[in-house]
């Protein structure tokens, strides 16, 4: 009985953890694809539309990895407990 009692502030508190991933996620990603583009020998270091959608793509992913990461290891903690 007691296990199915919940605190509404964990909820929130999950939530936030979530949203920042999220944010750090999709700038990492960002950042890391254009540095890729920009300064990868051989590429013509420039960063043109394909590559920005491209980082934008890439850090949309990253994004949706890290939250999906940090709601993964909340299940498990609370499986644990």
């Amino acid at each position: 009985m007691i296990e199915q009692q919940k605190n509404p502030q964990a909820g929130q508190g999950l939530e936030t953890r979530r949203r920042r991933a999220g944010y750090v996620g999709f700038l990492v990603g960002l950042v890391a694809t254009l540095a890729f583009f920009a300064f990868f020998p051989g590429l013509p270091h420039v960063i043109d539309w394909g590559a920005i959608l491209a980082s934008v793509a890439v850090g949309g992913l990253t994004r949706w990895g890290c939250q999906s990461w940090i709601t993964r290891r909340a299940g498990q903690k609370a499986k644990r407990m």
